[in-house]
């Protein structure tokens, strides 16, 4: 299993395919295996895609101190320098999402193009879930462990037709992040970094092409945060994919990231 010291931790990431850089950023307690084979076939397929476990999370180490959305930003560019990446496409989900802006917005000149999945701005500006979403999702973090959490949280990222509909699918989604779970400690550091990220006011900054990904049927982050996004980031395209919820790449992945590919292979406009 491959670690890199980066900064002050050891990092897990692996390496899949050839071409120009494509570097996938997750979400708070994910870890790499939140990815699908075949989203990680598709991508290697046709860029050299780096996928890693954040601060906090999966197989990286876990230092107890606090943690911010610029420092998992700072992280992912370590990364890079130390793959000797000096520019990639760079991809997020969720927490992810936040990690790519405030890495485009600190270090420009690494990113190509921007792909920012189910995420948000931070702040006031933001749209937030349901008041007895959010409650829900407090209290259910006490005193569980990781594999209390999954079996609790996982059924938010998926509409209710798609998890009712595919069980063996979302048993086997479940037992591959229980491979190397997120201790409650960790993703609490995570949550905490999330909520005081603020990006609204410096979107107007982000110079890179940019795609902004939700689904619509999102609960945890409302797909209104994506049009908030693509108004404010200069010639953001955006794309709500209809019967999607919080992983917005299921369950039609095919068409989302050949999307997601179309955008990315497209000429820059200089």
């Amino acid at each position: 299993m491959p670690s890199i010291k980066v900064n002050d931790i050891n990092l897990y990431y692996e390496v899949h395919g050839d071409g120009f850089p494509l570097v996938m950023i997750l979400g708070a307690s994910a870890n790499i295996d939140w990815w699908t084979p075949e989203i990680i076939e598709q991508c290697s397929q046709n860029y050299k895609t780096v996928i890693f476990d954040n601060r906090g999370a999966g197989r990286t180490d876990k230092p107890e101190i606090d943690y911010s959305i610029k420092m998992f930003a700072d992280d992912t560019v370590g990364l890079m320098d130390a793959l000797n990446i000096e520019r990639a496409h760079m991809l997020g989900a969720s927490m992810g999402g936040m990690i790519a802006q405030e890495l485009v917005l600190n270090y420009p000149e690494r990113v190509e193009k921007l792909v920012l999945g189910c995420t948000h701005c931070g702040g006031s500006k933001q749209i937030l879930p349901s008041d007895d979403f959010i409650k829900q999702t407090r209290s259910s973090l006490k005193n569980l462990s990781p594999e209390e959490i999954v079996q609790e949280e996982l059924p938010l990222y998926f509409t209710e037709d798609f998890f009712k509909n595919n069980p063996e699918f979302i048993e086997s989604y479940k037992q591959r992040i229980l491979i190397s779970p997120t201790p409650i400690d960790a993703y609490q550091r995570q949550l905490n970094a999330v909520l005081v990220f603020r990006s609204y006011r410096r979107l107007k900054n982000i110079a890179a092409p940019t795609l902004v990904i939700h689904g619509k049927r999102d609960i945890v982050v409302p797909p209104e945060n994506a049009e908030i996004l693509a108004e404010n980031i200069p010639g953001a395209k955006l794309l709500l994919i209809d019967n999607a919820a919080h992983v917005y790449f299921l369950p039609d992945s095919d068409k989302v990231f050949s999307s997601t590919l179309e955008f990315l292979k497209a000429p820059v406009d200089k």
